[in-house]
């Protein structure tokens, strides 16, 4: 009875992280799916969402949930400031170029600045955003599991939600699409380009900074913390499949389970190793990723 209860709580808490790891992949895909370009300061984004909101909380002592309607425009507008100000000059550049890889390399380099000033302005210290969330446990049947993982869990999958209808019933969405599925066509159609893409990249730096918001309850906040999830944010891009919103959540919650469940039975480094395992096992099955299509958009 004791080993079937602590497997479920591994099993709630490992859907709970995997779709933190789903929200996190959801502006990753979105940004790659119209813009063409691996943005290697995902991450990087990440910590300052969880610096912006940890800091607001510091001295407001707002509820982290609540910030999320403030931290998330904020984020939104920084993004779409590094998209037109550092990105598209490189864009513009290389317009000719499916997948530029002078953007690549500055994405890569504007991680490196980002993570470095947040260590001059805010220090090395780990820190966490200590609610009454914290520490409180829900009581779901027989088991119990962690509040903020459980809020997070909601969350991620409402904002989720809201995300798929966006995209598919309304004109910023079909204008997002229509650029992710033919470019130049759709610049032959009437829409901004430029304009696109900014969006593209505001709206996956809010994304994200919905996951950053739901973390700090339970995660410590440092200047590199974004490096944890940039490689598993990766995998469930690929995992899910380009451009789907259930992929990435579906992508998530699998290595957030197996993350989770093999921490009860096999070492960290183990448990690694399975994730690989079964990310290669998908993609030697279906190379498109679960939920991916012929179709880029």
């Amino acid at each position: 009875m004791i080993f079937l209860v602590d497997f479920l709580s591994a099993v709630v808490n490992g859907i709970s992280m995997g779709a933190i790891y789903g929200l996190i992949a959801l502006g990753l895909t979105l940004i790659f799916g119209i813009m063409r370009i691996i943005n290697f300061a995902h991450g990087a984004l990440l910590m300052l969402s969880m610096m912006v909101g940890y800091w607001i909380w510091k001295f407001s002592g707002v509820n982290p949930y609540l910030m999320i309607i403030v931290v998330a425009p904020i984020m939104f507008c920084f993004g779409y400031f590094v998209q037109r100000v550092f990105i598209k000059p490189v864009l513009d550049a290389q317009k000719d170029v499916r997948e530029p890889i002078a953007v690549l390399l500055l994405t890569a380099a504007l991680a490196i600045v980002f993570e470095n000033l947040a260590l001059m302005v805010f220090g090395a210290d780990y820190v966490m955003a200590k609610t009454t969330v914290t520490d409180a446990t829900i009581a779901l049947g027989g088991i119990t599991v962690s509040a903020a993982r459980f809020y997070a869990l909601i969350l991620a999958l409402v904002i989720a939600y809201a995300f798929y209808l966006f995209l598919q019933h309304t004109e910023l969405g079909r204008r997002l699409r229509a650029c992710g599925q033919d470019r130049n066509t759709a610049l032959l159609m009437g829409i901004d380009g430029p304009k696109t893409f900014a969006i593209a990249f505001g709206i996956g730096t809010a994304l994200l900074t919905v996951a950053a918001i739901v973390l700090l309850p339970f995660y410590y906040v440092h200047p590199t913390v974004g490096n944890v999830f940039m490689t598993k944010a990766f995998i469930v891009v690929v995992l899910g499949g380009l451009g789907s919103v259930p992929g990435a959540l579906l992508g998530g919650i699998i290595i957030g389970l197996i993350e989770s469940i093999g921490a009860q039975y096999m070492t960290a480094t183990l448990t690694t190793v399975v994730v690989y395992l079964v990310f290669l096992l998908i993609l030697f099955v279906k190379p498109s990723g679960l939920f991916g299509s012929r179709l880029e958009w």
